[in-house]
């Protein structure tokens, strides 16, 4: 063999590699991967990236679902229309998530129980869009423990399956900050850090609505804040913005000229007009009786929807023969606690601003006192007893009803009657008028009962298995359907009820309306009858001896802030300073809402006022500025009670 063959074959076969397989390529490349990713620098960086795309997706699923689930609309609104004010956002939740790590001590389970709470934050946003046309307000999470309310909104499964991802997401949650107490120094360092600075944003961040709030400046620059209405406004804003223009906000701003002595002119200029006319008032002490029935209005009212059958036949048979017409409702769908607040205290929720949703909860704790027909009957000698057949925790009724000077509040679980009809979960009308009979078979006392129904409460598909009417013109008929029997049953059992009130010994009045419309029209029947037509209900006033002095007027439209003062002005009962203003006030504007103003048989988006009618106008924003959020002077001066 040649020399040259000789030495190739010893070089191959001592000095030639072997070939590299693919799988130890794999594993070098991954190894130096890994060593790479665990260098701090980098693990915090990805850390960082990770983290942002959380808070971005997550705000994407907000404006999602505030979107009815639209994807075009949320993408829109986050990268082309108004990505300033999203990426705001994104900052205030970024912040919310640096707090929650720093509670739990741990990037990986905070991350877990921030998406979880934003998960639910916006699938109940969806819900209340979907059913009352109105986002989530801050004060809607003092809600979360109404378990039942909730279950009968999401469904008994999904609701289930909530439940116990919370239980298990929270005890992983409450076991970590256990576990977080055994990290090092310096991660312990770190977390302080980040918990003071990401609380001490969140207090700066929920102070929005001060002038002076840089979170605020930075919207103010590019945002369009739409007040008067809090969907638009959501929609305009953002999520996050719309949720921070509703937190801590005065009832109503203070008016020109307030000062004790501007009080008191007021306060002398109609308690001489109750003066005069309390000097014909009967002493007659007749039973008044107030009852908000839940969701009750007539379908029949609405274009687009057609009734077959009269559901409401035994509430005209009473109606028609009595004061009676419709009714002005602040909300669509849903606004009980609203809608009952202007009726006990007649103080107008269009008067406020609009961040002040619910007064039943964001003010009246607040409240030294906080005059209304109870305490004005209650002064009077009357027996008060709030009935809501349900629970007490709702919109903080218990609390509300004792501010407001009720002796008793009757409940689910202290009224004696509880029946209920068929597959209908809420107690019936009928128990309810049953329950106030009750109340008013002594005739040793005059009494006031206000009654908050339940029985057409939704949801509503499935209550009946025997429906009498139908409706067409609607894309939900089986919750219509539904509707209509429950409604008719609410027709007969209050026609019942006053028959049987004929025939007490003591006089008895009574004041019926409905509180909303039930949220369960189609969008295009909802578009059809946009403006007031939505928001209209039906009421009475009723008196057992047939003696009011507009007893046959049936074409009505009024306020729920004018029911006192019409109640007791009608039957010859003497009324107050305070009332005397409202009476002068409904004289020129009998029903009136933010963006919605009844005069001269016609709507407005804008009152029409004459001066001498912006005068009173006025007088009723000074006086009711007065009571919510000035010194209430006028309760000192005796505005609201008898002389």
């Amino acid at each position: 063999m040649p020399q040259f063959f000789r030495w190739k074959a010893f070089v191959d076969g001592h000095f030639k590699m072997p070939a590299l397989r693919k799988e130890d390529l794999v594993k070098a490349v991954g190894k130096k991967i890994k060593q790479f990713l665990k260098q701090p620098i980098v693990k915090l960086v990805l850390t960082v990236v990770l983290l942002f795309i959380l808070v971005i997706i997550s705000n994407l699923y907000l404006q999602w679902s505030q979107n009815d689930y639209d994807t075009s609309l949320a993408f829109k609104f986050a990268f082309s229309w108004h990505v300033e004010k999203f990426f705001l956002g994104s900052l205030v939740l970024g912040t919310l998530l640096v707090f929650i790590m720093s509670i739990a001590g741990s990037v990986t389970i905070g991350a877990i129980f921030y998406t979880f709470v934003i998960g639910v934050l916006g699938y109940a946003d969806y819900l209340k869009m979907l059913y009352r046309e109105e986002p989530i307000y801050p004060d809607d999470l003092k809600m979360i423990v109404e378990f039942g309310l909730l279950r009968e909104m999401v469904g008994t499964g999904p609701f289930v399956f909530l439940m116990i991802l919370a239980v298990l997401i929270l005890a992983v949650f409450i076991y970590q900050i256990y576990r977080s107490f055994k990290m090092g120094r310096k991660l312990q360092i770190l977390r302080v850090v980040g918990l003071v600075l990401s609380s001490g944003l969140l207090v700066y961040f929920s102070d929005f609505n001060n002038e002076d709030n840089l979170l605020r400046q930075a919207y103010n620059k590019t945002a369009l804040w739409i007040p008067y209405s809090q969907q638009m406004n959501y929609y305009n804003v953002g999520f996050v913005g719309g949720f921070l223009y509703n937190l801590n906000v005065d009832a109503m701003d203070e008016p020109a000229g307030y000062s004790k002595e501007a009080v008191q002119e007021i306060v002398d200029k109609y308690q001489s007009q109750a003066t005069e006319n309390n000097q014909t008032a009967t002493d007659e002490e007749p039973n008044i009786i107030y009852v908000m029935s839940e969701s009750f209005s007539d379908p029949a009212n609405l274009n687009g929807i057609t009734v077959e059958g009269d559901p409401l036949a035994d509430y005209y048979a009473v109606a028609d023969e009595t004061y009676s017409g419709k009714m002005l409702s602040q909300n669509y769908g849903g606004g009980t606690a609203n809608i009952e607040f202007e009726a006990l205290t007649s103080l107008s929720m269009g008067l406020m601003n609009v961040q002040m949703t619910t007064p039943y909860t964001m003010l009246v704790s607040n409240l030294d006192q906080l005059p209304s027909m109870v305490s004005l009957l209650s002064g009077r000698g009357y027996q008060t007893t709030a009935i809501h057949p349900y629970n007490t925790s709702m919109y903080k009724r218990q609390d509300v009803y004792e501010k407001l000077g009720f002796d008793d509040f009757l409940y689910e679980d202290t009224m004696t009657h509880t029946d209920t009809i068929e597959n209908n979960p809420y107690i019936s009308d009928a128990a309810a008028y049953s329950e106030i009979m009750d109340l008013l078979s002594t005739d040793e006392t005059p009494q006031f009962v206000h009654l908050v129904t339940m029985q057409t409460h939704m949801p509503y598909s499935g209550k009946y298995s025997t429906l009498n009417y139908s409706a067409t013109g609607n894309d939900n008929s089986a919750s219509l359907n539904n509707y209509l029997q429950d409604i008719a049953y609410s027709s007969e059992a209050l026609q019942e009820f006053l028959t049987e009130l004929n025939q007490l010994d003591r006089r008895t009045l009574v004041v019926f309306w409905g509180d909303h419309l039930p949220g369960i029209y189609s969008d295009e029947i909802q578009e059809e009858n946009a403006g007031a037509t939505l928001h209209e209900t039906q009421f009475l006033i009723y008196d057992s001896a047939g003696e009011l002095s507009q007893q046959e007027t049936h074409d009505t439209i009024t306020s729920p802030f004018y029911f006192a003062p019409n109640l007791l002005s009608q039957s010859n009962q003497s009324t107050t300073g305070f009332y005397e203003m409202l009476l002068a006030v409904e004289d020129f504007l009998p029903a009136f809402e933010k963006g919605l103003y009844y005069q001269g048989n016609q709507w407005f988006e804008t009152a029409q006022l004459s001066t001498p009618q912006e005068e009173i106008y006025e007088e009723y924003q000074m006086i009711q500025y007065d009571i919510v959020s000035g010194e209430q002077y006028s309760i000192d001066m005796g505005f609201y009670q008898d002389e």
